[in-house]
């Protein structure tokens, strides 16, 4: 598509009245996930107020785009993509000081969670809402106009959060299906008795949800103000143990855990345990569950993340009962006809299109049948396109230029389920992962310990990952050390073909020297920046990760800053911090090579 007519096309999709809103404009950005971030005011974790702060240090960079991983309220794992609701926010990233709260208590939570240590102490949750209480408990004022109308323009789901939320307190923690039969399969009596003696508890919920609306609208309003637009994250799953899934069971396939193939990441596949959609009940109510959560986000965000978005078309779909060491092996796609696939996501994401004013971007990586990136390209929906990633996988097995990219797409180096870029390029550039080509020599009787040893360089392959020696040239090499036809191992060939002379390949279209590095540093950080930067996307969002590696503040390994190993349960997961503050970002010297880069690249207004 060539990039003089990208406003003309944008203008005459679904999207258009989104992408005229807006403009059709290069943009930068920044994902920073608010448990990574934090200020001097903060309480144990980065709170909503915060992102006032981080949206100074936007206008300060030339970042017009702010990326937020999920902000709904999460369940003991703390992972945002596991939600136990689709539209309440995470009380953990209230701030208690603009509410009753006692500022004694404040200041002593404050010395037994203090920010700045290397990963958040979820266990704050439990203090922040122990004061919230007492505040409420004992507040005695009137309820203001401005909550009996949050409760009024909320009714589809605020009442039946609390109510779930009183229950679960009520059985301190147990998930819903737990619960006795009577509340479990919500009995009309037993609910309406449970809501007349527990109303304040119910009623407390409430209030807590409309201090966190208000915080985070305060937050849009003062981004409005200056020109940066705030991009949500809509999971396109809930957790089982959630109020949507209580409330409304009939919308869910409860004997299915959603899931990904094996791929070449992921040698099992992964199971996410959230149960899948029964979208023909969801149609049967005009799609309103979907148009709910869309009315509620487009509060707080100029932008929307469809997470995996090639689950609306099809999703891996894992019998519940299959055992958890099997991952996502024994899956298979839904709906099973290809045929069926086109219909549903498109139906699906035409009605988001007309449900909202926000304009929507999709995740689409991963293994991506043609009808989900041909859909969002006809629809006006920005893909992802990750460095890393971004390759001609069958011919020239090789990165793309970037001119190459697609023009409707978001490019960065890194996402939230990847290692950062430095870790990368010094552990996994030029790799393969371990454990599935383990695998695929078990599948082929193949003796793995002694090709291991005669293909792979060992001193230089860790984390999981090995590193094809460099007189392994040529696919004829591999099937020498493999001893098999080349017809029988094809996919050992591709592998070879797309991970040899990774570094090489990249390093040639970085143009910065003859002598190629194999650890990173800040000069290698700005040639990759610039390229992606640089390229057709019409938004580039990194990390703000990625970009704190062009300066000396990250000093460990590399590999240690990283938000989440997805297939793993870890208390590193989803609590990674940056060791300074927002105030203490917002005067680094890095800020101004940042905006240099953005404004060279064109993505400054």
């Amino acid at each position: 598509m060539p990039q003089l007519n990208l406003t003309e096309y944008l203008f005459n999709t679904d999207s258009s009245d989104k992408w005229k809103r807006i403009g059709p404009y290069k943009r930068a950005g920044v994902l920073a996930p608010l448990f990574s971030i934090y200020s001097k005011e903060s309480l144990g974790v980065g709170e909503f107020l915060d992102l006032k702060l981080l949206i100074d240090w936007c206008v300060q960079t030339g970042n017009s785009i702010i990326q937020l991983l999920p902000i709904n309220e999460v369940g003991w794992l703390a992972c945002p993509y596991d939600s136990i609701s689709s539209f309440a926010l995470e009380p953990l990233y209230i701030r208690l000081n603009s509410t009753n709260a006692d500022c004694a208590d404040i200041k002593k939570i404050k010395l037994a969670f203090p920010t700045g240590e290397p990963y958040v102490r979820y266990g704050v949750k439990n203090e922040k809402m122990r004061l919230l209480w007492e505040a409420y408990f004992y507040k005695r004022e009137k309820e203001p106009l401005a909550f009996k109308k949050f409760k009024e323009e909320n009714v589809y789901w605020l009442l039946g959060f609390a109510l779930y939320k009183a229950l679960k307190d009520y059985y301190k923690g147990s998930p819903w299906y737990e619960w006795e039969d009577k509340y479990k399969n919500r009995d009309t009596q037993a609910l309406e008795s449970f809501k007349v003696e527990y109303a304040r508890e119910i009623n407390f919920h409430i209030w807590v949800q409309w201090l966190l609306y208000e915080q985070l609208k305060e937050v849009k309003a003062h981004a409005s103000l200056k020109n940066v637009l705030i991009k949500g994250d809509l999971p396109i799953l809930v957790s089982r143990d959630s109020a949507d899934v209580w409330e409304h069971a009939h919308f869910f396939k409860l004997e299915f855990a959603a899931g990904a193939p094996p791929d070449m990441y992921c040698a099992k596949g992964q199971r996410w345990g959230m149960p899948t959609y029964n979208w023909e009940n969801i149609a049967s109510d005009g799609y309103r569950y979907i148009k709910e959560k869309l009315k509620y986000a487009q509060n707080f965000y100029d932008i929307l993340r469809l997470d995996h978005v090639v689950g609306l078309f099809r999703i891996w779909s894992i019998p519940y009962e299959e055992p958890i060491e099997n991952k996502g092996m024994s899956g298979f796609f839904d709906p099973i006809n290809e045929n069926l696939w086109l219909a549903q996501g498109r139906n699906l994401l035409r009605i988001m299109l007309e449900s909202t004013n926000m304009l929507l971007c999709a995740e689409d990586l991963g293994v991506i049948p043609k009808v989900c990136t041909d859909t969002l390209k006809e629809l006006g929906i920005a893909g992802n396109d990750v460095q890393r990633w971004v390759k001609d996988w069958d011919i020239r097995y090789d990165f793309l230029k970037p001119d190459e990219y697609r023009p409707i797409s978001v490019a960065m180096l890194s996402t939230h389920d990847t290692t950062n870029w430095p870790a990368w390029w010094e552990n996994e550039a030029g790799t393969v992962d371990e454990a599935l080509f383990a695998r695929k020599c078990n599948e082929r009787g193949i003796d793995y310990n002694r090709v291991r040893y005669e293909l792979f360089d060992l001193s230089r392959s860790c984390h999981g990952r090995l590193r094809w020696k460099n007189d392994i040239d040529s696919p004829d090499k591999l099937l020498l050390s493999l001893g098999k036809r080349r017809e029988d191992v094809l996919d050992f060939i591709e592998m070879y073909e797309n991970t040899y002379n990774e570094k090489e390949k990249l390093w040639r279209q970085l143009l910065i020297g003859s002598t190629l590095r194999e650890d990173s540093n800040a000069e290698i950080i700005a040639a990759v920046l610039k390229l992606t930067l640089g390229s057709n996307a019409i938004f580039c969002i990194n990390t703000l990760i990625d970009l704190l590696y062009l300066g000396d503040i990250l000093e460990d390994d590399s590999f240690v800053y990283r938000l989440n190993t997805p297939g793993i349960v870890s208390d590193k997961n989803w609590s990674l911090t940056i060791p300074i503050s927002l105030e203490d970002l917002l005067r680094q010297k890095i800020n101004k090579e940042i905006r240099r880069l953005n404004c060279e690249c064109g993505r400054v207004k």
